[in-house]
């Protein structure tokens, strides 16, 4: 592997496999990095069972191993653990949790008729300027919606240094590290390749088709992605001591 990656995104995906005569939910992890030169690229897959923070620590360990020195910014889903996993292994990392995930979180148990006005009143939090004007656009939140949907604020709340890692970066690049849609776009591209497979009969098979998936969906891969000198100029002014 690149020794330094400027961001990393991190994601499972489950698949159902058959072992010891029973078919279980196995989760493959998938690691995309972005790489000096903009290009992004594939660090590894990995099958464990349910995703977890302890497996995470493993993947996170094996990609050490194969010269990963440092990631200037992780991105990831809110699994329990997941950010303290990172900062023991690439403690000088960034840690973000997906937007995206949080939106999606917070919004999963909101009534129909509140769903609209709910989502919009989130995008204020991550839409602000300054993470001091997130923090008042979360009060007025909190203010308005607490009664009803108490869970939701107080997620926001408990993440809130890694939701709210990315104000530390322009806005030209903001959006980059605050979602993980890159990885779920490939997740949604695997899913494409093996959908008519509603089990799979070994680990080597469902690692196979995965794989396979996996090249055929990255090889348009060849390209830096848009504006990428700009900003590059921006992480590396960011950066400069580490890179």
């Amino acid at each position: 592997l690149e020794p330094v990656y400027l961001i990393v995104w991190m994601d499972g995906i489950v698949f159902k496999v058959r072992e010891n005569s029973k078919v279980i939910n196995k989760t493959v992890y998938i690691a995309v990095g972005l790489r000096r030169d903009g290009k992004k690229e594939v660090l590894g897959l990995w099958l464990g069972k349910n995703e977890s923070s302890s497996y995470w620590m493993s993947v996170l360990t094996d990609m050490k191993a194969r010269g990963l020195q440092d990631i200037l910014i992780t991105a990831t889903d809110n699994l329990n653990g997941f950010t303290d996993t990172i900062r023991n292994v690439f403690p000088q990392a960034t840690r973000q949790i997906c937007v995206v995930h949080q939106i999606r979180n917070s919004s999963r148990y909101v009534v129909w008729k509140d769903k609209k006005e709910f989502t919009k009143d989130m995008k204020c939090i991550y839409n602000a300027p300054t993470k001091a004007a997130a923090e008042a656009a979360l009060e007025d939140f909190a203010d308005k919606w607490n009664s009803k949907y108490s869970y939701a604020v107080k997620s926001w709340r408990d993440n809130w240094e890694e939701l709210t890692a990315f104000f530390e970066f322009p806005l030209e690049i903001r959006k980059i590290i605050y979602t993980t849609n890159l990885i779920e776009n490939l997740n949604g591209k695997i899913r494409k390749y093996t959908k008519n497979k509603l089990s799979f009969p070994t680990d080597d098979a469902v690692m196979k088709s995965v794989y396979l998936a996996v090249r055929e969906a990255t090889k348009k891969w060849t390209m830096p992605i848009r504006n990428w000198g700009v900003i590059l100029n921006q992480f590396l002014t960011i950066f400069e001591d580490r890179v």
